[in-house]
């Protein structure tokens, strides 16, 4: 088993924004009202956020009058935290340079909007480690659809069945699945445990550090 290409997830993977995500969601709720429910939360891990916004708007209808604008509460109130709130998840930063460093064609695939792409990846410097990041918000369909994954395949011009995915939620995993990728899934254990993905992934690693000694170990990129 040997890979060309590496594609990551963003949120919950390399960046851990789940929390922030999280508590930016919660003040927005709580200030309608509103209680935010676990089960409602559970709903949009790993979902692109104008997709999670609907269903937001269904559970608590006067968070805004369409999901848009909801999406744009939410966005702006994540953009608008401190830059010190964002930190990249452990490994993170040893696995991009250690891409770059072998000049394995890479790419970023998230649900995230290209806005808050670019604004994370700034903050963690990696815009030229990093040089092509696609947002699912310009594909037809978000995770667990494999919409997004096979764009950045078809960008970095690589088969999906040579791509390596590296994935934190179930409907990313799903995602790359679907895209014809072999999937490395690193559970963000602020939503999910390793045992959450027994019966869709065989590939899972307790973090990125264990990802790094798999690739190698086993020349996955040889």
């Amino acid at each position: 088993m040997s890979f060309s290409a590496l594609i990551f997830d963003m949120d919950g993977l390399l960046v851990d924004s789940e929390p922030v995500w999280h508590e930016v969601e919660i003040d927005l709720i709580e200030s309608y009202g509103y209680t935010y429910s676990a089960e409602v939360r559970d709903l949009g891990i790993g979902m692109r956020v104008d997709e999670f916004a609907a269903i937001l708007q269904q559970h608590y209808p006067k968070l805004g009058d369409s999901p848009a604008a909801i999406e744009a509460a939410i966005t702006g109130r994540l953009l608008a935290l401190p830059p010190e709130r964002i930190c990249a998840r452990p490994g993170a930063q040893e696995i991009v340079h250690y891409a770059a460093e072998l000049d394995i064609p890479r790419a970023i695939a998230s649900s995230s909007s290209q806005v808050v792409i670019e604004h994370f990846v700034h903050l963690m410097g990696w815009q030229e480690l990093i040089p092509q990041r696609y947002s699912a918000e310009f594909v037809t369909r978000g995770k667990p659809e494999p919409d997004i994954y096979l764009h950045a395949a078809e960008q970095i011009g690589i088969r999906p069945e040579c791509c390596l995915a590296l994935e934190d939620s179930r409907a990313g995993t799903l995602s790359a699945q679907a895209a014809g990728m072999t999937c490395f899934t690193v559970p963000d254990l602020s939503h999910s445990s390793l045992d959450d993905f027994a019966d869709v992934n065989d590939q899972v690693f307790s973090s990125l550090f264990e990802v790094i000694e798999a690739i190698k170990s086993k020349g996955l990129f040889a």
